[in-house]
This record gives C-alpha cells, sequence and structure tokens, in this order.
C-alpha cells in the first residue's frame, strides 16, 4: 500500500497518461496554429468571440471562458487587435466594464484557423476513441472541471 503522499500504482499510471495528454495535446495545437500566426491562447479569444452571436463578450467573461488571467488576456487582446482581429471598447451597458468584438477580418481569421485546430484534436484526441469512450471521457472530464471550477465555491 503506498503512503498518503503517494499514488497507487494504477492511480500513478493513469496520473501519467493524463499529465501526458494535459502537455502534449496543447503543444501539437500551439504547433499547428503557429504555421497559420496564431497562439493557441490568441485563437481560445478567437474561440470564445465566435461562440457568441453578436460576436462581443466582456473581457472579464472571455478571461473566465478561456482559462486566462484578465492581465494574460490583455496583452493577448493587444496582439490580437494590432491585427486588426478585435476591438475593445467600453461596454455601452457599463461603462466600468471592456467589451472585446470580433472583427470581420477576425472572424476570417478564426474561420481560417478552425479546420486545423479540430483536424489535430481529431488526429490525436477523438480519432484514438469510439464514440463510447468520447462519451465516457466527456461525462468524467466534466466531473473532474466541476470539482476544479472556482464559480462552484
Amino acid at each position: 500500500m503506498p503512503a498518503e503522499h503517494e499514488l497507487a500504482p494504477d492511480q500513478a499510471e493513469t496520473w501519467e497518461s493524463l499529465l501526458s495528454v494535459l502537455l502534449w495535446l496543447p503543444s501539437a495545437l500551439e504547433k499547428r496554429l503557429k504555421t497559420q500566426g496564431l497562439s493557441h491562447p490568441e485563437f481560445l479569444i478567437l474561440w470564445c468571440l465566435s461562440q457568441h452571436g453578436d460576436r462581443t463578450h466582456t473581457m472579464s467573461s472571455i478571461a473566465e471562458l478561456s482559462r486566462v488571467t484578465p492581465s494574460h488576456l490583455s496583452r493577448i487582446a493587444s496582439r490580437l487587435e494590432r491585427q486588426g482581429w478585435l476591438v475593445r471598447e467600453p461596454d455601452p451597458a457599463d461603462a466600468r466594464y471592456t467589451t472585446a468584438r470580433l472583427t470581420p477580418a477576425g472572424s476570417r481569421k478564426y474561420a481560417e484557423t478552425a479546420p486545423d485546430y479540430y483536424a489535430t484534436l481529431r488526429e490525436h484526441l477523438f480519432g484514438q476513441m469510439t464514440a463510447e469512450q468520447e462519451r465516457q471521457l466527456g461525462a468524467i472530464t466534466a466531473q473532474i472541471a466541476s470539482s476544479l471550477d472556482p464559480r462552484a465555491t
């Protein structure tokens, strides 16, 4: 029996596999996106904005959705603004907040990069599982994510 500060052998094996996925999959996605002039965090910001009907979100909601700190988001948004892919402006409903809006050029950049991004996910993640395993993984990761979600406390 392992000590309290150690994992059981099966747990250690599972953790090593999960850790490999957590480290290597984002690296594979980053590598693919870099060929198209985007970083993974930049892509995630474009994705967050593209999923919203009016292509606008508050900066705080983008930070929450993309799991980056507000200061990191500000640096990413500055880079995306310089490229003409998003615009930041005061929230018309409450000037204490800043909104980010995806520009038409940003929409095109997202549409241009998304196919490779999703192809990488299919190649390294979904293409490695059966439909049943996908459902199981979805349930498992949702359960884990809910235990980690700071909004749940």
